[in-house]
């Protein structure tokens, strides 16, 4: 007996949808895998999630949950390899950070949908971008790791946009990546009318086209630093005489430190004015650490420079990752104690608490180390003290040397300074308050790698660094209020609602 018309445009209908379905999946999980991660293709991010918001009023609830999950979850393999092979973290671990970001962003997409179906263009073009910024945020506030995962970083090499974070900080970034595909999807997929439409496009092209001139204005109108100074960098990874990257008795530690000195004295012929070495360079006990304070003493007397020295001081077993000044005159002039840090490879160590501020002719100096810079409120306790040049010795796994020494240069987008930052088995970067690179190298790029750059000492005052987080509690308030709409029942909608 032959079927049903209508039963063959319905199994037609669902083939369509799924063939859809699989389309989208497919093409948003390339985009996000391609650009996220450790090395993100940034034009990519602003499109990846637009097929899933294409599709997701014409799937089921659970269908449209599923597939927006499936997209996020391969995008993130990413960086599995980083995460088991470099990291060696478990693989339950990892699972979990993959897991549970896909069924937020899930989630995110159900709210999308809900308003999309309901012919709330409006209130779907915002929902999707302040749901994700609320979790971003409410994320980094409760995380051991700050803001590493944020979208935010993928925009490092889009200057324009980067300047975004000197208002907002970096969730206007990602405020900005998933308004746009909201947008679009709403004005292709809601019911309503064109004039309705066009009025939502023309706002959000008018707010991102403001953002983008704003940071094209900022960008040319950066005013001249009225000092500089030049900053060396020196590090060395791995190489013939000094085999072992974290040396961890005294007499190994003390011929690796004895290697940067006299690098360190080939440098004064660059006419610099500081150098800073990497963070953790060997595990010194008390005795130790008394040895370098004397080497380096009597190096920075003799090259009549500052210099910086990372190191973790004490035992295996108790310890502090500090980062150590010597001045001009010989003298150990500050302690820097690192207040963030990594867990389980830093779990012996004692976190600091206490800013490190240099008043010197040139301007302010501060110090961070490392993984600090995954926090934005630290840096700007810094850009509160005036601070106008932030040194920050470091220590990468060689894979994420490009995206954390950019993480490192957002914050002093953030905060209005230059960062120097040295990282071994990682990048050299200088860095200027508008995010722009002012020299970078490769740790492992000679036995010892350097850098000499000429680095403005300026501070600006920026909105971010006086009122701090304001635009991620609006997001939260914001995501508040559009639940509440999304449980109101669908007939305060009016008659052009669509059924959910």
């Amino acid at each position: 007996m032959a079927s049903e018309p209508g039963a063959l445009v319905g199994k037609r209908s669902r083939w369509q949808i799924t063939l859809l379905a699989v389309a989208a999946l497919t093409a948003s999980a390339v985009m996000f895998f391609l650009g996220t991660g450790l090395h993100p293709w940034w034009w990519l991010t602003w499109f990846a999630p637009l097929p899933i918001l294409l599709v997701a009023s014409r799937m089921r609830v659970w269908s449209t949950f599923a597939v927006a999950a499936l997209a996020w979850s391969i995008g993130s393999l990413n960086m599995w390899h980083y995460m088991t092979g470099v990291l060696e973290m478990p693989v339950g671990i990892v699972l979990g950070f993959v897991i549970i970001p896909s069924c937020i962003f899930g989630l995110v997409v159900l709210l999308f949908r809900r308003f999309i179906r309901r012919g709330a263009i409006w209130r779907a073009a915002l929902a999707f971008p302040v749901a994700w910024v609320t979790c971003e945020y409410l994320n980094s506030v409760g995380s051991l790791h700050g803001t590493f995962p944020n979208l935010g970083y993928t925009q490092m090499d889009c200057l324009p946009m980067l300047q975004l974070v000197s208002l907002v900080g970096i969730w206007g970034i990602s405020f900005c990546l998933f308004l746009l595909p909201a947008t679009i999807a709403a004005l292709l997929c809601g019911q309503r009318s064109w004039a309705a439409r066009m009025k939502l496009a023309a706002v959000v092209f008018t707010v991102l086209a403001g953002v983008f001139l704003y940071g094209a204005w900022r960008l040319a109108s950066t005013p001249a630093a009225e000092h500089s100074v030049n900053v060396g960098l020196l590090a060395t990874d791995v190489n013939g005489r000094f085999p072992d990257v974290f040396p961890q008795d005294d007499k190994t530690a003390l011929d690796l430190l004895r290697g940067y000195a006299d690098q360190a004295s080939s440098l004064t012929a660059r006419d610099v004015q500081v150098i800073v070495l990497p963070e953790k360079i060997a595990l010194l006990s008390d005795e130790g650490t008394a040895e370098l304070d004397t080497l380096f003493g009597a190096t920075a007397a003799r090259v009549r420079t500052h210099i910086v020295v990372g190191l973790d001081r004490g035992s295996k077993t108790s310890r502090s990752n500090e980062a150590r000044v010597y001045s001009p005159e010989g003298k150990l002039a500050a302690v820097y104690v690192k207040h963030h840090l990594l867990p389980v490879f830093e779990d012996v160590d004692r976190p600091g608490t206490e800013l490190t501020i240099r008043r010197e002719p040139s301007g302010v100096w501060g110090i961070e180390i490392c993984k600090d810079m995954d926090f934005p409120t630290l840096s700007r306790r810094y850009g509160a003290e005036g601070v106008g040049l932030l040194l920050v010795p470091a220590w990468d796994f060689k894979l994420d040397g490009w995206l954390h020494s950019r993480m490192a240069i957002m914050r002093g987008v953030e905060s209005g300074f230059t960062i120097a930052r040295i990282a071994k088995q990682g990048q050299l970067t200088v860095s200027d308050n508008r995010g722009r690179v002012l020299g970078e190298e490769s740790s492992g790029a000679a036995p010892f790698s350097s850098l000499v750059v000429s680095a403005p000492v300026r501070h600006d005052e920026t909105l971010y660094m006086r009122w701090g987080d304001y635009f991620a509690w609006a997001n939260v308030a914001g995501l508040l209020i559009l639940l509440l709409l999304a449980i109101v029942p669908k007939a305060h909608f009016g008659s052009r609602d669509i059924a959910p």
